[in-house]
């Protein structure tokens, strides 16, 4: 170092600290980011308004919003869709699905993040749970108000995302959502409340982990069949069938069950009374409509809990399948994609036991 001059070490150490920099660059995890529209893409004339229109923003408008976020990881954003989630359906389903798989079969992305309206998450997370054979994060989140309104919970939600999918500690965990601070699996998490903020839970289990900012704690995790261990394959599923759920009541659903044969759906969710009951009449139907060929899955409309077998109805007798502690559209998503591969009573059984 004494022969060279001032100039030469000052260029050395310009040169050592570029290295350093692109070092520090490449080490970032790389996050595809997806949007497929929502609140969190929403807009509203008036900050203290209740108005406002779904899906309007493009995702990289989105993250453009979040101050700090490239700290986290190396970043990409695309459009997937951009609708409100009471719109979202099955072809957007198998689109978004088959996105997410070839990015991650891509060595070079290490997670997803999709940003969703509230109102289907659960439903669409549950789906990418089954179908992604993965151990890479994938990641949903959304905002409860439009980045219009006064207080925006979209940025924070999107920042939180995109430092789980980072983690090392989140793979192997199935599909997450992230929302105000929790992380919940996408089998168990369900939307609680019309507009809070914390309207995300898992009445059952509670959330596996907690977000604040970058730190991020696990306490637990899964131990059903998803993403890497489950037996569905995106590649494989072309088409989901038509499946419906029917809401019990006092005075009984009857009419309903009827139409739900005659209209020709696949496979029947019941939300069944308290313990997945119901009238004698509807009771009748439901099996006659299993008799047929339908298969009928028995939940509850209560919210949490598990359906015990054979208590008030005899379920295995009449090959009616509880629906262990799904709630009736987490029940309707896997009866969806379990209808791809059987309609067999014992096949549908054992899959209702093990995701």
């Amino acid at each position: 170092m004494k022969n060279l001059s001032l100039k030469a070490i000052l260029f050395l150490l310009v040169i050592i600290c570029i290295v350093q920099g692109n070092l520090h660059a490449k080490s970032l995890p790389k996050i595809a980011i997806l949007g497929t529209g929502g609140t969190i893409a929403g807009s509203g004339a008036s900050k203290t308004g209740v108005a406002y229109t779904a899906g309007k923003a493009s995702v990289d408008i989105l993250v453009k919003s979040v101050p700090g976020i490239e700290k986290l990881a190396e970043l990409s954003e695309e459009n997937v869709a951009n609708i409100p989630s009471q719109d979202m359906n099955d072809t957007v389903w198998l689109k978004l699905a088959r996105r997410v798989n070839e990015l991650l079969n891509e060595s070079s992305i290490d997670g997803v993040v999709i940003t969703h309206g509230t109102d289907t998450m659960e439903e669409t997370a549950y789906f990418l749970d089954l179908v992604i054979n993965t151990d890479k994060p994938i990641v949903l989140t959304g905002s409860m108000r439009p980045p219009t309104s006064l207080s925006p919970d979209g940025p924070f939600n999107i920042y939180t995302s995109v430092a789980v999918a980072a983690s090392p500690g989140s793979w192997g965990k199935g599909v997450l959502v992230v929302m105000n601070g929790g992380i919940f699996t996408a089998r168990d998490v369900t939307k609680s409340n019309t507009t809070n903020i914390a309207t995300f839970k898992s009445p059952n289990t509670g959330p596996i982990g907690l977000v604040d900012y970058s730190n991020i704690q696990y306490y637990q995790e899964s131990t059903r069949r998803h993403t890497s261990k489950s037996q569905f394959d995106i590649t494989k599923i072309d088409k989901l069938p038509e499946v419906c759920v029917i809401y019990e009541v006092e005075g009984g659903a009857a009419p309903l069950i009827e139409a739900a044969v005659k209209y020709g759906y696949k496979g029947i969710v019941l939300a069944g009374l308290g313990d997945g009951n119901m009238p004698k009449k509807d009771e009748k139907l439901l099996i006659e409509a299993v008799n047929n060929g339908i298969p009928v899955v028995i939940s509850s409309r209560v919210g949490s809990g598990c359906i015990q077998v054979d208590a008030e109805v005899q379920d295995t007798k009449y090959h009616l399948i509880t629906a262990n502690d799904f709630d009736p559209q987490k029940a309707y998503v896997l009866l969806k994609v379990a209808l791809t591969q059987t309609k067999s009573y014992e096949k549908l059984v054992k899959i209702f036991n093990q995701y």
